[in-house]
């Protein structure tokens, strides 16, 4: 078993009523993606849930997007360095914010359950903090394998609609 992973998860949207077990799902997933990238040592984790319009805000105050998005990832961590929770020793990974909202209609276009896609959003979003980026190819199918990797380990079925195009 990993160290002791602290996951924050807020609630700041109302438009979506947030299902039993989601908060224990996502706290499953960020262990998940620690232990297969073998992350060593206590972590922090802040996850946030909000709608359309707050992660529309912030997509367009962070990366000058004026359009809302699913997940955003904020990295307080580079090349595997991060700041340190004087508290509690643990290292700060960084923020993942989820627009619900967003998850609930994209469950829903690709035909699987809304624990599916929190589960998925939030280990692509972990794995973002990590340092994990997807705007070279190989790097995208990489990081496509590693998620349908944890889903598979939560048992949260795989999806057609998250096969990679091919080449």
């Amino acid at each position: 078993m990993a160290d002791k992973i602290r996951v924050i998860i807020t609630n700041k949207q109302k438009t979506v009523k947030i299902p039993t077990g989601i908060r224990m799902l996502v706290r499953r997933c960020c262990n998940a993606v620690l232990q297969l990238e073998h992350f060593e040592g206590p972590a922090e984790i802040s996850v946030t849930f909000t709608d359309n319009a707050g992660i529309k805000e912030l997509n367009k105050q962070y990366r000058d997007k004026d359009i809302e998005t699913d997940v955003l990832s904020f990295p307080m961590g580079e090349n595997g360095v991060y700041d340190i929770d004087r508290e509690t020793g643990a290292k700060i990974l960084g923020d993942v914010v989820i627009s619900v909202e967003k998850a609930r209609d994209q469950a829903e276009l690709y035909g699987h359950s809304f624990q599916r896609e929190i589960g998925y959003l939030t280990a692509h979003s972990v794995l973002h903090l990590l340092g994990y980026d997807h705007v070279e190819k190989l790097e995208k199918v990489r990081m496509r394998e590693k998620e349908e990797l944890i889903m598979e380990q939560l048992g949260l079925p795989a999806s057609s609609s998250y096969i990679p195009d091919k080449v």
